[in-house]
C-alpha cells in the first residue's frame, strides 16, 4: 500500500457537476469508482469539509485527496465454494462465511470471494471488482449482494449511497445491557493506526448511525440486532466499543475475553476459543434494481456463534438472577 496525496482548486467549466464527475475530469489517472470511494471513505476534502460524491460543486473549492492506494493485484478464478441464496442475469446473492476475504489486495493476493465469482461467472471480469458494490469484514460472516451487470451494478451503487438496501446483523457484546438504542457517532480512520477506525468529531469524520436492540441478555454478555442507517468501514465494531460494549472475539477493538465468575468449562472454552468478531449479516432487503421486485434473503447463525450463544444461555440459567 502506498499514500497519494493531491492537492488542487476545481476550475470553472466543472461548475454544476457532481463532486464524483468532477474529479473523474480533474485526476484522470484513478478511476471513477476509486475516486467516489475515496470520497465515501473521507479522504477527500471540499474546502476543509466532507462532501457526498453526488453534492454538485460551484467551481473554484479546494479539493484535498490523502488516500491509500492499494497495491493492484490481477484477478484471476478460482474453484472456491460459493453458498449461492439467490441469482438471476444481474445479481448474485452470497452468504459469505468467516474467514473468507472478499476481495484481493495486499496480503491477500488469491483465496477470495473475488475469485470465486469469477470462477462462478467468468463474465463478471467485465464489472468493476467483479461486481461486488459492499463488503463484509474477513472474519464478519453473512449476506452480500453482488452486480451482475452494469445495469444493476449502478443501481445498486446508488441505492447504497442512498441507503436503500437494509442491513442486518446479529451480534455478541461485552456487557450486560438493559435495552436498546443508537449510536450517532462519525467515523474516519484512526489519527495514528491507518488500519483502523475510530470516532471522529472533527473533519475526519463521516456521519455514521447504528441502531441496535437486545435480544437476549446473559449474565456478562449480550445478544444484539444491529441495523445500519449508514454504511462505513467497521461501523458495528467502532460503534459497539465506543459505548464500551465491544464485540467479543474483536481483538482490533477491545472485545478481549471477560469470564462471567464460575464459569463452567463450555462457557470457558467457547469464549476462549472464539477466533472472530461475533458478528454475522443475517438479512439482507432491497428493491431488485432492475425489475424492481421486493426481496429479502436470510441467513441462518454459523455453527460457532451457535455454539457461543448456546454456552451463555446455559451459563445464565445455572446463575438465574
Amino acid at each position: 500500500m502506498s499514500t497519494v496525496r493531491h492537492s488542487a482548486r476545481v476550475p470553472v467549466e466543472q461548475a454544476g457537476r457532481r463532486l464524483d464527475q468532477a474529479l473523474a475530469a480533474m485526476f484522470p489517472q484513478y478511476s471513477r469508482s476509486r475516486l467516489s470511494g475515496w470520497v465515501r471513505e473521507g479522504e477527500v476534502t471540499v474546502d476543509g469539509a466532507l462532501r457526498a460524491p453526488r453534492e454538485r460543486l460551484q467551481g473554484g473549492e479546494q479539493i484535498e485527496i490523502v488516500a491509500t492506494l492499494q497495491d493492484e493485484v490481477a484477478m484471476r478464478p478460482q474453484a472456491i465454494a460459493l453458498d449461492i441464496r439467490y441469482e438471476d442475469a444481474h445479481l448474485i446473492v452470497v452468504d459469505k462465511p468467516a474467514g473468507l476475504v472478499v476481495h484481493p489486495g495486499a496480503g491477500n493476493a488469491d483465496g477470495t470471494l473475488q475469485n470465486a465469482l469469477l470462477h462462478h461467472d467468468p463474465a463478471l471480469a467485465a464489472l468493476p471488482r467483479a461486481g461486488i458494490v459492499h463488503r463484509l469484514d474477513k472474519d464478519t460472516s453473512g449476506l452480500m449482494v453482488v452486480a451482475r451487470s452494469l445495469e444493476a451494478h449502478a443501481a445498486l451503487v446508488a441505492m447504497l449511497a442512498e441507503h436503500r438496501v437494509q442491513r442486518q446483523y446479529v451480534a455478541v457484546v461485552r456487557g450486560a445491557l438493559v435495552a436498546g438504542g443508537t449510536v450517532d457517532a462519525p467515523l474516519g480512520r484512526h489519527p495514528v493506526d491507518r488500519l483502523r477506525r475510530a470516532v471522529r468529531e472533527d473533519a475526519g469524520g463521516k456521519r455514521a448511525v447504528t441502531h441496535y436492540r437486545l435480544r437476549e441478555r446473559y449474565r456478562a454478555h449480550s445478544l444484539v440486532q444491529c441495523t445500519l442507517e449508514t454504511g462505513r468501514t467497521h461501523q458495528i465494531r467502532v460503534h459497539m466499543a465506543h459505548i464500551r460494549h465491544p464485540l467479543v472475539g474483536d481483538r482490533v477493538y477491545g472485545g478481549h475475553v471477560i469470564l462471567p465468575r464460575g464459569a463452567a468449562p463450555a462457557l470457558v472454552e467457547a469464549l476462549q476459543g472464539f477466533g472472530r468478531q461475533a458478528l454475522h449479516a443475517e438479512r439482507l432487503a432491497f428493491v431488485h434494481p432492475v425489475d424492481e421486485r421486493d426481496l429479502a434473503f436470510e441467513s441462518g447463525l454459523p455453527e460457532d456463534l451457535v455454539i457461543l450463544i448456546q454456552a451463555l444461555r446455559e451459563d445464565a440459567q445455572e446463575h438465574p438472577g
